[in-house]
């Protein structure tokens, strides 16, 4: 993947994330609260929030953070990193 045009982040979307979104990235402006990320996904995919993302694990350039309410506000992604939407994988 190339680099994100200036003032821009990349979202990695893997296992069931990556199905429902049918990508397996895309970039946003930045900066951007985790929160408004996570409220912009769900505008562009219906669903998402309740589907994917209230069960994923998510990093910010391979660091996790924490999904409470209060973490989602104060965090802002800032232009060039890298969130990834992880979610729950069960092997069989």
């Amino acid at each position: 993947m190339s680099d994100p045009p200036a003032q821009h982040f990349t979202i990695l979307y893997f296992a069931s994330a990556a199905t429902y979104t049918q990508k397996a990235s895309e970039r946003f402006p930045a900066p951007m609260t985790l929160a408004d990320l996570f409220r912009r996904l769900e505008k562009s995919y219906p669903g998402i929030g309740e589907k994917v993302l209230t069960s994923c694990l998510c990093t910010i350039n391979l660091e996790y953070v924490d999904g409470n309410e209060d973490a989602l506000r104060s965090i802002v992604i800032k232009e060039d990193d890298e969130v990834a939407i992880i979610p729950p994988v069960s092997s069989g």
